[in-house]
């Protein structure tokens, strides 16, 4: 039975559903039959939808020995056991890092990705189960971040810490961590600037703010990285780029409302072996949910 975020989920990966419907839909206008043609022109289809060459090669591989070993009858018996498939590209088992408590989360991402608006979202969410929670602003360079997140703070009642403009975001993260200490928050929320994956300068101001944090915080460190899901297989670029600096520990993927290529979830995923916590379909704060394999898979695929 669909429940009331599945219905907004399914809606939410419409553009995307679309397009591999379609790419699917000519696919089996050509026959039943499973012959090599069917099986390369399935590897085009999900490599057109954004999936990535390495979950794909996984996918279609699996679906070949399943349709030998379950006797699968034709093409549409493929295509039906296609989400399930899918959702075993996704690593299982993922912990939730914004469940635990305390916690001590550093959100990071490229400008434009949604970060401040994440960072809000969660904050309030988990101001709503009663939990303890201090905003600590480290995008320092941009004043319309620290309006943003202050606007947040207000509707989620919880503090903001916060410096000058242009004072080194590792500052901040210091004092947000003590701040959270003294008020024994357990989930401090620390929202950084946008950079550009590519800018060396940049990244390494990011890695002095983690090293930072994990020497003064008390509860883990944690590397939250915000995706914007339009950007397609260059959110597959910068999530290796920002891994490969931060050892980053999950993934929020946002606006998957606005792009057909929610398939760039799954080579996210799969080739990284990074989770997706936490999934974007809209701007209201109902729209950003935890992230389950199976539902997305199913919405992606079908809908239903």
């Amino acid at each position: 039975m669909s429940t009331p975020w599945f219905r907004r989920l399914s809606e939410g990966l419409s553009r995307s559903r679309d397009r591999l419907g379609g790419q699917l839909n000519v696919l089996l206008r050509r026959g039943p039959d499973l012959d090599d043609q069917f099986w390369e022109d399935l590897e085009d289809t999900l490599i057109g939808a954004d999936m990535g060459f390495t979950a794909t090669n996984e996918i279609v591989t699996r679906l070949k020995r399943q349709a030998a070993e379950r006797a699968l009858p034709d093409a549409p018996a493929v295509v039906e056991a296609l989400a399930e498939q899918i959702a075993s590209e996704f690593p299982a088992d993922a912990e939730d890092l914004l469940g635990v408590s305390p916690v001590t989360v550093l959100v990071v991402g490229v400008n434009g990705a949604g970060k401040t608006t994440t960072v809000g979202k969660l904050a309030k969410q988990a101001k709503e189960l009663g939990r303890i929670v201090v905003l600590g602003s480290a995008d320092t360079y941009r004043a319309a971040a620290v309006e943003q997140l202050d606007v947040w703070a207000e509707r989620a009642d919880v503090p903001v810490v916060r410096r000058e403009r242009g004072a080194d975001p590792a500052a901040v993260a210091f004092d947000t961590v003590v701040t959270a200490e003294e008020m024994s928050a357990d989930l401090a929320l620390i929202d950084t600037a946008g950079r550009l994956h590519t800018s060396a300068d940049l990244m390494r101001e990011l890695v002095k703010v983690k090293r930072v944090t994990e020497n003064r915080s008390k509860p883990p460190v944690k590397t939250l990285l915000v995706l914007d899901a339009t950007t397609g297989q260059n959110g597959l670029v910068q999530a290796r780029e920002f891994g490969s600096a931060l050892d980053v520990d999950g993934i929020i993927l946002t606006k998957l409302d606005g792009t057909a290529k929610g398939g760039i979830a799954v080579a996210i995923a799969r080739e990284l072996q990074i989770p997706i916590l936490r999934i974007g379909v809209g701007e209201s704060i109902d729209d950003l949910k935890p992230f389950v394999a199976a539902d997305f898979a199913r919405a992606l695929v079908s809908g239903e």
